[in-house]
């Protein structure tokens, strides 16, 4: 398969891809769509098995940021960056100065930022050769760690999600989280708090006790959450979460969760919509890491400094959005994930429409 014939290329402005010797990097930064704006999205380091499956993953987490970024409402497009490499052992700051001239290269059509396996250390050295690095410290417009804005979209998003799907609140309700990273943490302290019944897992097992004794939460392998008798299931770590030999094994009546792509293909999504579960776009449920982003990008080209309340409201907005795509797929009979694709593909191509009539 070429590129051009995948089904997740689905219209790419670019993909690019950069080598640098010296350092080691090698690169892929796919851009979606600038139609809203220049391209966001974070960069993620990782050990992918084949420079097939780091394209893959760059032009999916690419085309999701589009998605996310118009159902935010942000003047903000889509795009994704991915580095091929061991985040634990290949990390150096050659290779992220060598990351930021390749982001450099794009002339201001994408800012970087955090993700999976980067850290904003990593950043401050990419920052040494490009200015389009957002999530850092150290200047007014600095928007800090997007983790807790993320966690709260998700939490709002689990309780609605919570309220349509079983008629009640979230006190009581048993949530399965898998992944308690950042995301997860904050999310797994924000349903403590509301009085939710935690069952966890993850990988990093001294992270997972940590949260676990923080939240009076049961433990169990990383297997084994799909097995957990659970209210809601939210996926807190990679993509795909959700496929055809994990669906069959969860009890939950409602999805929910931070992690980006996670129905591994859209036939998943219709599966859960037969089976009589809820399903939160993960790319609306989890916005609210990139408007915290955006907040910085926003005051970078003003010149101004972060504005809490501009995030705020943008987050009040996005809880509205989720609303809507919940009410229009209730009265259409439809899969969610079908009815927020369509309200993000119409966002887009409005303002692709207006950029070409200006």
């Amino acid at each position: 398969m070429t590129l051009f014939d995948s089904p997740s290329f689905e219209g790419h402005e670019g993909v690019h891809s950069f080598f640098d010797e010296k350092s080691g990097l090698k690169s892929i930064i796919a851009v979606h769509s600038t139609a809203r704006g220049p391209a966001a999205g974070g960069c993620r380091m990782w050990p992918y098995a084949s420079a097939e499956a780091a394209l893959e993953d760059a032009l999916r987490l690419s085309r999701a940021m589009s998605y996310k970024n118009a159902m935010a409402d942000l003047e903000l497009g889509g795009g994704k960056a991915v580095i091929i490499g061991d985040s634990r052992t290949q990390k150096t700051p050659a290779l992220f100065e060598a990351f930021g001239r390749a982001v450099d290269t794009l002339g201001g059509r994408y800012w970087t930022a955090e993700d999976v396996g980067v850290s904003p250390a990593d950043l401050m050295s990419a920052r040494k050769t490009t200015r389009y690095v957002a999530g850092l410290e150290g200047h007014p417009a600095a928007s800090g760690d997007p983790s807790p804005v993320t966690a709260e979209g998700v939490f709002r998003g689990v309780r609605l999600a919570v309220r349509r799907a079983l008629k009640r609140d979230l006190d009581g309700v048993t949530v399965a989280i898998q992944g308690v990273g950042h995301v997860g943490a904050y999310l797994a302290e924000k349903l403590h708090a509301a009085g939710a019944k935690l069952i966890l897992t993850d990988v990093n097992e001294h992270a997972l006790a940590e949260v676990a004794a923080r939240t009076n939460a049961k433990v169990v392998a990383p297997g084994a959450i799909f097995d957990a008798q659970a209210d809601v299931f939210a996926p807190c770590a990679l993509g795909g979460a959700i496929n055809a030999s994990t669906l069959p094994r969860l009890t939950a009546k409602v999805i929910a969760g931070g992690a980006n792509n996670q129905l591994a293909d859209p036939a998943i999504g219709r599966e859960l919509f037969e089976r009589g579960m809820l399903y939160a776009p993960d790319y609306v449920i989890n916005g609210g890491g990139i408007i915290n982003v955006a907040a910085e990008i926003r005051g970078l080209e003003r010149g101004e400094a972060f504005d809490p309340a501009w995030v705020g409201a943008k987050l009040d907005r996005l809880m509205l959005t989720l609303e809507e795509v919940l009410d229009r797929a209730l009265a259409e009979g439809r899969p969610t994930h079908e009815v927020a694709n369509e309200m993000a593909k119409a966002r887009i191509a409005q303002a692709e429409a207006e950029r070409l009539a200006a």
